[in-house]
């Protein structure tokens, strides 16, 4: 039952006969993941504590940068450098207090999906990446929970609910994985700033309907949003029988066989492992130069391809970037063309700030 400071606070929704009392003691009810606090994660996070979800987890374990506050608006100027997890519950207590927040502030891995999931009935997917994008459904396939998940890139968006019962999955979409070191990043293509807080929104109006039962949702269709043209379009999907995923002769085995893009592999380093014979090559774009490296070469991802004859093959090469994942890409990428002492520094300079000038 709902207390009466509740029913002051949820007053606008109780008004509405299509959620009512009944549909408010729902979203309280509720146990809600939310994978990535950044853009996407920022305006569902608030709306979903807004709208009074009982119970919030956020998987996250990168800190704020100066970058992120054009579009990730659970953050300001106070906020930099600290952990985005601590501030995301900071922020969501003072909005609503009655929401109980729990975080995880690790990666989303292989080794750790299935455990958290079993905490949450509904996840929402606001990752910057392939591997966690894939991760995320593969994981509620199996858990048998529903996932909204959205995406943005430079002007455009989307969103759909996948893995719910008889509904197609993220895979039925998009069966393999694209290679990570052909799609940009956001620091690579840019993003615009409004365009996260759209999807974001929808994501988080898909999550309050599933919770009270109400409305049509994006079950079997996707929905594109361009900025640009301020135009919505939407797709319809079908559950494929042959999924690799969801399938009748579905592959389980495929939850662990991922190349995950941010796990520790063998061409990562560890700055401690860092030495004065090693090459030091930043592959962060102009655009990013805020605070630049102490020592190295500067060659964007962008143009790395056309000035590769420029990295000597005698040499132990160490990447950097940001977070480590396009200088872990960089590393793959010299690697297959032969390149034998490439490396990258495990969680970029955001964890390595002492190699910044």
């Amino acid at each position: 039952m709902l207390t009466e400071i509740e029913r002051e606070r949820y007053q606008r929704h109780l008004t509405l006969a299509e959620i009512g009392e009944r549909g408010q003691e729902l979203l309280s009810q509720a146990r809600v993941l939310v994978i990535g606090a950044g853009g996407l994660g920022s305006p569902a996070l608030l709306y979903l504590a807004a709208a009074g979800v009982g119970t919030i987890g956020i998987v996250e374990d990168d800190g704020v940068d100066v970058s992120n506050l054009q579009r990730q608006i659970l953050f300001g100027e106070g906020s930099i450098g600290v952990s985005k997890a601590e501030e995301s519950k900071r922020r969501l207590s003072d909005l609503n207090p009655f929401a109980s927040i729990t975080l995880h502030e690790m990666r989303f891995s292989p080794q750790n999906a299935l455990d958290i999931l079993s905490e949450y009935d509904l996840v929402l997917d606001g990752s910057d990446n392939f591997s966690t994008r894939y991760l995320a459904n593969d994981a509620c396939v199996i858990r048998g929970i529903p996932l909204i998940s959205g995406s943005i890139d430079r002007f455009e968006g989307q969103v759909s609910v996948f893995a719910t019962s008889g509904g197609p999955c993220y895979r039925c979409l998009f069966p393999e994985m694209p290679d990570p070191a052909l799609v940009p990043s956001c620091a690579e293509a840019g993003v615009l700033g409004v365009l996260p807080g759209v999807i974001g929104s929808l994501m988080a109006t898909e999550a309050i309907k599933l919770i009270c039962k109400i409305g049509e949702t994006l079950v079997g269709r996707l929905l594109r949003y361009d900025a640009l043209s301020m135009r919505f379009a939407e797709f319809s999907i079908s559950r494929d029988p042959e999924c690799p995923m969801c399938g009748r002769n579905a592959w389980r085995e495929l939850f662990e066989s991922y190349e995950f893009a941010c796990q520790t592999e063998p061409l990562e380093i560890t700055s401690s492992e860092l030495d004065e014979a090693m090459l030091l090559v930043d592959v962060r774009e102009a655009s990013e130069f805020r605070v630049q490296p102490s020592r190295g070469l500067l060659m964007s991802m962008s143009e790395l391809d056309s000035r590769i004859a420029e990295l000597p093959r005698d040499r132990t090469i160490v990447f950097l970037c940001a977070s480590g994942v396009r200088s872990l890409n960089a590393a793959k990428m010299l690697s297959q063309q032969g390149f034998s002492n490439v490396r990258s520094l495990a969680g970029g300079l955001q964890k390595n700030p002492d190699l910044t000038a």
